[in-house]
């Protein structure tokens, strides 16, 4: 059975026409399937419109969370209830084209565990997005042991037995196409073009791609806290020589050369905020990894159920 998840917050507008083509899509791939949409918190008539096409289509099934969980914990929310041998993610504003199951399904049969997405190039409706997801991808790349392609998404199929490692690994602040490319398995990418949305608007905002940004790189790499380390090692280097050329001058004077050592209070205050300023780099940093060990050892849930049909 094939098990295609969708994260839904606020998506009533799109509903309708996203269950249409999926079932369309499925049925072409001639297998079992199931359509799981993961109610996260939305506060439009989404939940009714997804119960309503329930009644015309059993095949429709749904999970309900008690608030918003974010993207990933809506998809995390679906794949610990999806029951397909092959679950397949995708977002709700038909961004992600149902209409590339079908090939996902096929490369699936052919041995691949893995079916991620790129988005060709640059879209035209992307355009305020594609500098900062650039410099995410290339950072993301340099910094971490992760190499992700510029253009994935959350948009892939993965097999049974991959769902069931991303399933049991316990780790909070997730990022899905992170740990998925971790994982490994026998993995391929294949594009498409991203469409502009139809109706309603995106709901991820500037600040949720920083925040998105923060938890691929520092879930994935521990390089910031290295260059803090390198960093300090080369100032102080430099506060060394900086001070071996004071006692340098020093005896030279005491010598008698005539050399003139001017009190600059100017230099003094430009060296005590730069230095407080790696500080403050430094503590932020050490912040970022101390914040997700503390909400690593909380435990609390990625999601929170309050109402599901999924029989």
């Amino acid at each position: 059975m094939i098990s295609v998840i969708s994260p839904i917050y606020n998506e009533a507008e799109n509903l309708e026409e996203l269950c249409a083509r999926l079932t369309k899509a499925l049925r072409s791939t001639k297998e079992d399937y199931e359509i799981l949409l993961v109610e996260n918190g939305s506060w439009d008539d989404s939940l009714k419109i997804i119960k309503d096409l329930r009644k015309k289509n059993r095949k429709i099934k749904f999970v309900s969370l008690s608030r918003n969980f974010g993207h990933q914990g809506g998809i995390m929310a679906g794949i610990n209830h999806a029951k397909g041998s092959v679950v397949i993610s995708l977002d709700g504003d038909l961004q992600h084209p149902p209409e590339l199951i079908p090939e996902m399904v096929h490369l699936w049969r052919k041995g691949y565990d893995v079916v991620f997405t790129l988005k060709k190039g640059k879209a035209e409706h992307d355009n305020w997005r594609f500098l900062p997801s650039a410099i995410f991808y290339r950072v993301m790349n340099l910094f971490s042991e992760v190499k992700l392609s510029y253009g994935q998404s959350d948009f892939r199929l993965m097999d049974r037995k991959v769902v069931e490692v991303i399933k049991n690994i316990p780790e909070k602040n997730l990022f899905l196409r992170g740990m998925v490319e971790w994982v490994g398995f026998k993995q391929i990418g294949i594009k498409y073009d991203t469409l502009p949305r139809k109706k309603g608007e995106s709901k991820f905002r500037l600040g949720n791609y920083i925040k998105f940004a923060l938890d691929g790189i520092f879930s994935f790499s521990i390089l910031p806290l290295r260059g803090l380390l390198y960093s300090g090692l080369v100032i102080s280097f430099f506060c060394v020589m900086y001070a071996l050329s004071i006692l340098i001058i020093y005896f030279l004077r005491f010598e008698g050369f005539d050399i003139y050592i001017p009190r600059g209070w100017g230099t003094l205050a430009l060296g005590l905020v730069f230095f407080s300023s790696i500080q403050l780099i430094g503590i932020g940093i050490l912040g970022e990894y101390i914040g997700r060990i503390y909400t690593q050892v909380k435990r609390r849930p990625d999601f929170i159920v309050k109402e599901e049909a999924l029989d």
